[in-house]
């Protein structure tokens, strides 16, 4: 390759992501509500986490026949409006995306950096005060490796070292669940795990549709399609920046085995095993 398609392909390159930035940075107007709906609250909203397995189980939940559809699996509407005080009006806003029939459907939505975002919890609640809130972990070792598999797809290339902080802080759970039990009772916050859900989906979803108020006995058809996010190649993760990552979530996983026991983290080898 010449220097000028060289350069030529690296701007493409760069063109690419920052349209790919604005995409992800433009929020989505608010759906109408039809004739006799009207607006509120979600009855639940999930917040966790990135490359937990979101698509799929949100997925599932939402093919739910008295569960009503999102605009959009991720929404991002704490995030599209961080730098606004989050006045009363802001959260009837966000009460627009949620049109309802008088039919007892539910609503909801599910945007992964919630859980991660530390301004969120807070002003969910003010938004959603009795909303269920809904999360799904991953063993942070394998969600690392997934997440800088996914930084590299979407930013064509190895990720910025930024991105590669960041992935690592996605896996460090303790402080992010603490911070969601701060603002919403523990009654109204459901842990999952994708180890679980993968082992046994039948029972974990049935599981997450009682907690949000929906029937438990419906299965979608397609519960056991796998949802393929593999996007991109394999990227190489220095084995000393795993180890460094690793030392970190076991000193995370101490403060999850105290403060929520509930997970079993001998689902987690890559961070409970040694290398």
């Amino acid at each position: 390759m010449g220097l000028k398609q060289y350069l030529r392909t690296t701007v493409k390159v760069a063109e690419m992501a920052d349209e790919r930035r604005r995409r992800l940075a433009a929020p989505l107007p608010p759906p109408a509500c039809p004739a006799g709906w009207e607006i509120g609250p979600p009855a639940f909203v999930g917040v966790g986490t990135q490359k937990g397995g979101t698509t799929w189980w949100s997925r599932a939940v939402f093919s739910h026949p008295d569960i009503l559809a999102p605009v959009r699996k991720e929404l991002r509407y704490f995030q599209h409006h961080w730098a606004e005080e989050f006045t009363p009006a802001r959260a009837t806003e966000y009460h627009r995306y949620f049109p309802r029939p008088d039919d007892g459907k539910l609503t909801g939505e599910w945007t992964p950096n919630y859980l991660y975002d530390p301004w969120t919890a807070q002003r969910l609640h003010r938004a959603a005060p009795d909303a269920r809130i809904l999360v799904i972990l991953r063993d942070p070792v394998a969600r690392l490796q997934s997440g800088l598999r996914d930084a590299a797809y979407h930013y064509y290339g190895d990720p910025h070292p930024r991105l590669v902080s960041e992935a690592i802080e996605f896996g460090r759970y303790a402080e992010q669940l603490d911070r969601l039990a701060a603002n919403f009772p523990r009654s109204q916050i459901l842990v999952l795990q994708l180890e679980r859900c993968i082992e046994d989906p039948e029972a974990e979803l049935a599981r997450t549709y009682e907690f949000i108020g929906a029937d438990p006995a419906f299965v979608p058809a397609d519960l056991r399609d796998p949802v393929n996010e593999r996007k991109g190649p394999p990227i190489t993760v220095p084995s000393d920046l795993v180890d460094v990552a690793r030392d970190m979530y076991r000193e995370d996983v101490d403060r999850l085995r105290a403060g929520w026991p509930e997970l079993d983290l001998g689902l987690w080898p890559g961070v409970t095993q040694s290398p």
